[in-house]
């Protein structure tokens, strides 16, 4: 037999009062009930982790159904980008983000991922010039020169051109220098 073997075959258990005798002569006269001890943290009761159980079926349904619905979502993202794209700018656009309402309004004029509807598109230009996007202003005012049905008049127009030339929009700047200001804009 080994050494360590005949040592644990030796080794006498100690009973309760021999193990709270052997305490006290290392530690002194001290109480070891942690019930009663208000200077440990949580009052001296220790909390052992416990065995977790299964998770519910609940649970695991839903757990699997937020899989499925991110593999989903994924997959329409991917294979239907632009339908996606166009159902997020709607949604933008009305939230009232005036780029959002700008290049919406660009895709419904030329019927880029939607069905062409210049109303529509200027109804869009319209709000987002209101807001002071430049292009937004330059295109309603191109929109009601060119004859398309808009909800301003030809006084305006010019300010929404003048409005987009001072923004550094590049083709308003041409519209203004070379058509407005030969009279053209009113």
């Amino acid at each position: 037999m080994s050494s360590n073997t005949e040592n644990l075959i030796k080794r006498k258990v100690m009973s309760e009062e021999e193990e709270e005798a052997l305490l006290e002569k290392l530690y002194g006269n001290t109480e070891y009930d942690s019930d009663d001890s208000d200077d440990l943290p949580y009052g001296g009761k220790v909390y052992l982790a416990r065995k977790s159980k299964p998770d519910g079926w609940l649970c695991i349904f839903i757990q699997v159904f937020l899989v499925i619905l991110a593999l989903s979502i994924g997959f329409y993202a991917y294979y239907y980008f632009e339908h996606m794209h166009v159902n997020v700018l709607k949604g933008y656009a009305y939230l009232g983000y005036d780029t959002a309402q700008h290049e919406l309004a660009n895709r419904y004029l030329h019927g880029v991922g939607v069905e062409k509807d210049h109303e529509i598109a200027m109804d869009l230009f319209k709000a987002a010039a209101d807001q002071g996007h430049p292009h937004a202003a330059y295109n309603l005012a191109i929109g009601h020169l060119k004859g398309l049905k808009t909800s301003i008049n030809d006084t305006e127009a010019r300010k929404l051109i003048e409005h987009a030339a001072k923004n550094d929009v590049h083709e308003a700047k041409l519209t203004y220098n070379n058509i407005c200001a030969n009279g053209g804009c009113e």
